[in-house]
């Protein structure tokens, strides 16, 4: 019998929890290459770069929010074909103006670049909205 843990999600005292050694997790708090992207820098109010974020998630498909408190975000988001979840995470550092970013599969090893993409789209998608 295969045995499913819900892996650790949410923010402490700013930090997510660190990605696993894994492939399929990206996070902006990351200290490796293979799972760092940079974070999202924004030049408004932390409630405009929120709806800005929520514009564009509501836009994507296939997701649905968890948590919305007033400086993070949590999404599950499941692959289309297997249905497989994936957790991403926005926590908005509004005395750096900057938003970390967490996206992680719940299970298996490789995610064939899926987080990495997502979270590519969603860079792009805030860089260009106005």
């Amino acid at each position: 019998m295969i045995s499913i843990t819900k892996k650790p999600i949410g923010i402490t005292n700013g930090k997510f929890h660190p990605c696993p050694k894994s492939p399929n997790c990206i996070s902006t708090q990351s200290t490796d290459e293979k799972h760092k992207m940079n974070p999202l820098s924004y030049n408004t109010s932390l409630e405009e770069a929120k709806a800005k974020i929520l514009k564009i998630i509501n836009s994507l498909k296939k997701n649905k929010i968890i948590t919305d408190t007033n400086n993070y975000l949590h999404f599950e988001f499941r692959t289309v074909l297997f249905r497989f979840v994936d957790d991403v995470e926005f926590y908005f550092d509004d005395s750096e103006k900057i938003i970390h970013f967490r996206s992680a599969a719940r299970i298996g090893y490789s995610d064939l670049g899926v987080n990495r993409k997502r979270m590519k789209n969603i860079t792009t998608l805030f860089q260009s909205e106005n």
